[in-house]
């Protein structure tokens, strides 16, 4: 919205600022993190009024989580109201990627709101149906990929780029949709699989966020995509701006979300969030490079896929608790411990899929 300011500068001035992606980035990561800070303990605090007893506890959970009973969730809210407000504020309202991304953000953070309501309302951890979380996620990942696939250069429409090869495409045709669909559902879901100890997935998004922010801001420069010999997708730069907001917001929820939490993400924020990075990687034709930014995620989700296929086979446990957090508790790991030492995973993971962009 304030790009448009750019109108009252022809060339030079304090407006023309505006018209620098990285200034409105800037911009986005601040009014988001204030955001938080402002309206985080507000939030909380009527979170807390409304749900009484807070977010149920799994009964089969490690014995620590029941010291967590009456912690409010939807602590979602407070980041999607940081990020829907600074990137509207700050981003070229112009520019389909920018809403494509949005749509699918609040349109997973409804599903996540709806099951989170289930669970405290009822107070019990069944909440909507996976089934029909599932439908759902499915019918808007598929408008969310066709959007995209409309809007793709004509040369990239329905290919799947390939990271490490300059040149190698693969020519997905009608199945691109279905495979976009399995992107930011997959995503969606184990970044939802993630969210089981304070702060563990919160900062894995982040560091994903910012790691998807400069390759949509690299892809979206012909300068940079000539010398880095990457694909070249028109429009996507503006996409850092979301991602930045969406940094920003998570630092101002880690404020209240670090042990011990005083607000749980809960379906509301992990749907959300999770959907906006794989409609993010699905712009930036970056699927696979998704796998490698989210590679924790993608873990904790084959950790719960594992367990329940061997289980169902032989009737016994690969892990002691899935996701695969849980069974480091299980072994007596400490919370923080856990969470810290997947952080540093995530940065790990983060740098390599960065270096993608010069590695071909």
């Amino acid at each position: 919205m304030l790009f448009w300011l750019t109108e009252l500068s022809d060339s030079g001035g304090f407006f023309n600022l505006f018209r620098y992606i990285t200034f409105r980035a800037g911009g986005a990561f601040v009014t988001a993190l204030v955001f938080g800070f402002l309206f985080g303990r507000p939030l909380i605090d009527l979170l807390r009024r409304k749900q009484g007893k807070g977010q149920p506890i799994r009964d089969d959970g490690p014995q620590s989580h029941f010291a967590k009973a009456g912690t409010p969730t939807m602590g979602g809210l407070l980041i999607l109201s940081a990020l829907m407000v600074s990137t509207l504020l700050w981003a070229r309202l112009d520019s389909p990627y920018v809403w494509i991304v949005v749509l699918v953000t609040l349109a997973f953070g409804l599903i996540g709101f709806a099951d989170d309501y289930a669970k405290v309302s009822k107070q019990n951890t069944k909440g909507v149906s996976s089934r029909v979380r599932m439908l759902l996620g499915l019918l808007i990942a598929a408008l969310a990929t066709y959007a995209a696939a409309r809007f793709h250069p004509a040369d990239l429409t329905n290919q799947l780029a390939f990271p490490f090869f300059k040149d190698a495409l693969l020519n997905l045709g009608i199945f691109f949709v279905p495979f976009g669909m399995i992107v930011i559902v997959g995503a969606a879901n184990a970044v939802n699989l993630t969210d089981g100890l304070d702060g563990l997935a919160i900062m894995p998004v982040m560091i994903a966020a910012g790691t998807l922010g400069i390759i949509a801001y690299t892809v979206g420069r012909v300068d940079y995509t000539q010398y880095l010999e990457v694909h070249y997708v028109p429009g996507t730069s503006e996409l850092l701006v979301f991602c930045a907001g969406l940094f920003g917001a998570g630092m101002g929820f880690l404020w209240y979300n670090a042990p011990p939490a005083a607000v749980f993400m809960g379906d509301t924020g992990s749907l959300a969030l999770g959907g906006a990075l794989g409609a993010i990687a699905v712009c930036t034709k970056h699927e696979i490079v998704l796998a490698i930014v989210g590679g924790l995620f993608v873990v904790e989700a084959l950790s719960v896929i594992i367990q329940v296929a061997y289980f169902k086979r032989t009737g016994k446990r690969v892990f002691l608790m899935a996701p695969i957090h849980h069974h480091f508790e299980k072994k007596g790991w400490a919370e923080p411990q856990i969470v810290i030492r997947f952080w540093i995973i995530s940065l790990i993971l983060g740098a390599i899929g960065l270096a993608t962009l010069k590695v071909r």
